[in-house]
């Protein structure tokens, strides 16, 4: 048998050539290293395997995640409940209090009339059809999963499309089917950069960043949205202009008729009872995470909730994201249709991407390895060479990087890889770990040039209107402008927004 041979087990098809690779990488890891510290050797061994079978994906990356569950207390590293305690915290609640109100939005459709509420704004020439596809998609994936906003618009785009070939023929629309379908591709990832929830390499670094520096303050909601909304919006509008106006400039005498969008808002009906207690358990959440702590802004403060409450310093973003969304459970649903008695039913919990959740927790938990056992201060030190270098040029080396890795390789398992090793580099060089952890994060959602480098862009892909090239002729350019503007952008105002 070759090295690269498959075996199956049962539907699915496990790569044997990586999971050796993994094996023999981390047993030549043991041998190679000569260290004091043989806990450290161990955890770098560990780490090795990790990495190689989530960048190879040789077995399911949630099922690679468990790796540490097993090693780290028969190698002695640390003890089973400590280990078990990575994959179950704050930022984990965080995530499942979001994706539950995430999921209400989409049982009742509030998320579609929002998108074509924001759609049907701009008009009828199509650049301007475009930007309210992008900002619609942009908007939704702050708050939901950026690959339910791609499924969810797909089908609105296409019945756009399918209106203007019958009238002007395919070949005239042909420009403008790429840059919409890119467009919706794009706009998803580019709005999940805005918020903490909005994807996962982001609460990773919240995690990570917690877990190697427990000293410092916690990144809050409202701070990131600081940051990331701003970031957002102008990487949103150089995709759309790059998009519209230079590489695929859609042609003008095109008029979209816009009773499209309006016939699909009125298969929506009225506004519903329950879209509208979704809708203020959705505002309230928000609200109560962007103002939960205090916020200075340098002219004016405004001054947190929670610091009314006898023990402030208890509540955090995810006891907000569990409360909101255990009322949706609560609250009685008027529709007589509905099997459920509320908003949400017991179902709901099965639709939690629980995948993701035991990913998260493999990466919390390799982080406190590194941190346990020192590694990552030994990798840190191997970087002395760096301390000349302006961090403007770091930063950007980071940001490209992991830019184009991430195009083949699983953004939330290269943020779990990646983020310890910053944290380890940064003080090292004494730098602010902000100044590289977050850009690095960032930039994991900002693969745009493969089909398989984000959901939202296998699922544009998977339309067949869409051919590699036409990705990867915009894709490269956006790869490096996102790299150069996140790089520029970070250094200018981080250690302001994260004081």
């Amino acid at each position: 048998m070759k090295l690269l041979d498959k075996f199956q087990l049962g539907k699915r098809t496990i790569n044997l050539g990586f999971l050796i690779l993994g094996v023999v990488a981390a047993i030549v890891t043991l041998l190679v290293l000569n260290l004091e510290d043989k806990n450290t050797e161990l955890m770098a061994a560990i780490s090795v395997l990790v990495s190689i079978w989530w960048i190879t994906e040789a077995v399911p990356l949630a099922a690679t995640a468990l790796v540490p569950l097993i090693a780290f207390p028969l190698l002695g590293i640390l003890s089973g409940d400590a280990t078990a305690k990575s994959y179950i915290n704050s930022t984990i609640f965080l995530f499942m209090g979001g994706f539950i109100i995430a999921i209400a939005m989409e049982k009742w459709n509030l998320h579609k009339r929002i998108a074509l509420s924001l759609i049907s704004i701009f008009g009828t020439k199509p650049s301007r059809i475009i930007l309210g596809f992008m900002i619609a998609a942009a908007f939704i994936s702050m708050w939901i999963s950026n690959t339910a906003t791609a499924v969810m618009l797909l089908p609105i785009g296409l019945a756009i499309l399918y209106k203007l070939e019958n009238q002007f023929g395919p070949e005239k629309t042909r420009t403008f089917s790429i840059a919409l379908m890119l467009g919706i591709a794009y706009a998803c990832s580019v709005g999940g950069i805005a918020t903490l929830i909005g994807t996962p390499p982001n609460l990773v670094f919240q995690r990570i960043y917690s877990i190697t520096f427990p000293d410092k303050p916690e990144i809050l909601f409202g701070q990131w949205m600081i940051y990331g909304v701003p970031l957002s919006a102008i990487m949103l509008i150089i995709v759309w202009f790059l998009l519209t106006k230079v590489i695929y400039k859609p042609q003008s005498d095109l008029i979209i008729d816009i009773n499209i969008i309006r016939d699909e808002k009125k298969k929506l009906g009225h506004t519903s009872y329950e879209e509208r207690v979704v809708l203020f358990v959705f505002v309230i959440t928000a609200v109560l995470w962007i103002f939960r702590k205090t916020i200075d802004t340098g002219l004016f403060t405004i001054p947190g909730w929670s610091d009314l409450l006898p023990t402030p310093g208890f509540i955090d973003d995810g006891t907000v994201a569990i409360a909101m969304s255990l009322l949706l459970f609560i609250i009685p649903t008027k529709a007589t249709d509905s099997e459920s008695p509320a908003i949400l039913e017991l179902d709901s919990f099965r639709q939690i991407p629980w995948e993701i959740i035991l990913l998260f927790g493999g990466g919390f938990a390799l982080a406190k390895g590194f941190v346990e056992t020192g590694l990552s201060d030994l990798i840190g030190s191997q970087f002395k060479g760096l301390a000349g270098v302006h961090p403007l040029f770091i930063i950007f080396f980071v940001c490209i990087t992991i830019t184009f890795l991430t195009e083949l390789t699983s953004n939330t398992a290269t943020s779990q890889i990646v983020l310890p090793i910053l944290a380890s580099l940064s003080i090292e060089l004494g730098l602010n770990p902000m100044l590289l952890m977050v850009p690095a994060a960032i930039s994991a959602s900002m693969a745009f040039m493969m089909p398989v480098a984000t959901p939202p862009n296998a699922i544009v892909f998977g339309s067949g209107r869409l051919k590699v090239v036409n990705m990867a002729k915009i894709g490269f350019w956006l790869n490096l402008i996102g790299a150069i503007l996140i790089s520029s952008f970070s250094y200018l105002i981080i250690e302001y927004v994260f004081l």
